[in-house]
């Protein structure tokens, strides 16, 4: 493992951000082919990485010949580490050779994509040999990006406004879980809940985007995961959506899992990739899907801010109260207040990050960061151990979701995209979701 661990040194320092174009001369079929050449042997480096790495690859739906036989390898072999290593080199070289063609939008973006992804790969690949790379130095090698740094300071001046917005005195972490606890969905009811949340965001998706024909999902509801709902991308536009039910899951979710996993979020992204880069341009390197890649950003990012999206203005709060409510059995009376403290609530979505920086930086340890998230994310101890669950499995994907969405909604909305221009909002986002992408464009 010598040469990975020289060469993890320079990792940190990869000019991530360097990586040429094509340009010049050069034909364009030309191009496409050795580009073709290169997506191939990235799809299989990925399912190899795979086999040492369980969860990395997030989905599949390329040639089955083209996966490894999972006996053939034993799981984080240093030797076969050492190889998948000095593959993504190859790979990174294969495509500075190809700096001198001339390339359309198209090709450019796609470059950049596969470019960016080998870099995380092979960055990835580092850290199962043994590499230990600070948060923020994890962040920029494995997502393009370096999240700001928010100090407990920020989180209190929110706090301080939830205090005052919550009805009652006393610890505002109990306090904010007393007044949610009336906002619960009954677990009878969560599939007919849940069943019309989505149906209205594929609705509402459809009006603007036009979807294969094919394209389909189905729910499934499970207990003990880390995370609160996963997208499982199967191919021929079908997804898995698993609904994690072993904490109380509260009204405002419906729509946020339902748009984020579905429509037009995870479900859309994926279809709309396979529909375009796939069937249409034959660009394999979008069967697979790295979960720990910039592909990862993009694909948070969109499908938070896509709840917006399809749900602008009061829109969400008119549709909940008018059909989920009712459906879940609730009360409405106090709806508007649960809405200004879930607003609220969400200004300290950026507190996952600081507890998982302070925590994989070493500054704190795991019962810390739970009394953190505690304090500063107004959790109850129940969710703040279920946080921490997801930090010790993803690590720094947290701020995906958090910072993924603020860039893609930027993004948007500095092309135009207000809220009081939802046709031309509806239009940007369905470019996002069917070009290749890095988080590197969003800037």
């Amino acid at each position: 493992m010598r040469a990975i661990k020289f060469i993890i040194l320079s990792i940190i320092l990869v000019i991530i951000n360097s990586c040429s174009k094509p340009n010049n001369t050069g034909s364009n079929n030309e191009l496409e082919l050795k580009m073709n050449r290169i997506a191939e042997r990235y799809v299989k480096l990925v399912l190899n990485v795979g086999l040492h790495d369980p969860g990395y690859v997030d989905a599949y739906y390329g040639p089955a010949e083209w996966k490894p036989e999972s006996s053939s390898v034993i799981v984080k072999d240093s030797m076969q580490v050492q190889k998948l290593f000095d593959e993504s080199g190859k790979l990174l070289d294969s495509l500075d050779a190809l700096s001198n063609y001339k390339a359309d939008e198209l090709q450019t973006f796609r470059y950049k994509f596969l470019y960016k992804q080998l870099l995380a790969v092979r960055a990835r690949i580092s850290m199962l040999a043994g590499a230990v790379f600070t948060f923020d130095e994890e962040t920029k090698n494995l997502y393009d990006v370096i999240a700001p740094v928010h100090s407990n300071d920020f989180f209190k001046s929110v706090i301080d406004e939830l205090d005052k917005t919550l009805p009652g005195k006393g610890n505002i972490s109990e306090r904010l879980h007393e007044f949610r606890k009336s906002f619960i969905i009954p677990v009878n009811k969560l599939d007919t809940v849940f069943s019309a949340a989505i149906n209205e965001c594929r609705k509402r998706t459809l009006q603007h985007i036009a979807l294969p024909t094919n394209e389909n999902f189905s729910i499934e509801y499970v207990k003990d995961k880390p995370w609160g709902a996963y997208n499982w991308y199967k191919g021929n536009c079908y997804s898995l959506i698993q609904i994690n039910t072993s904490l109380p899951i509260y009204i405002d979710r419906a729509i946020d899992l339902a748009a984020h996993e579905g429509y037009p979020g995870h479900h859309v992204y994926n279809a709309l990739l396979e529909q375009n880069m796939v069937r249409k341009n034959k660009w394999m390197e979008f069967t697979v899907y790295p979960l720990y890649t910039p592909q990862s950003l993009i694909a948070e990012g969109s499908a938070n801010f896509g709840i917006h999206v399809a749900f602008p203005g009061d829109s969400r709060i008119k549709f909940e109260k008018e059909v989920l409510f009712p459906l879940a059995g609730l009360d409405t009376s106090r709806a508007e207040l649960y809405y200004k403290v879930i607003e609220l609530s969400s200004e300290l979505k950026y507190a996952d990050n600081e507890a998982a920086r302070n925590y994989l930086n070493g500054k704190i340890n795991r019962q810390e960061a739970i009394t953190w998230l505690q304090k500063y994310a107004v959790l109850t101890r129940e969710r703040a151990e279920q946080s921490m669950r997801f930090i010790d499995t993803y690590r720094s994907y947290v701020i995906n979701y958090n910072l993924g969405e603020d860039l893609v909604k930027e993004y948007i909305i500095h092309k135009g995209g207000t809220e009081n221009n939802p046709d031309l909002r509806w239009e940007i986002i369905e470019k996002l979701l069917s070009t290749p992408q890095v988080p590197s464009n969003l800037k």
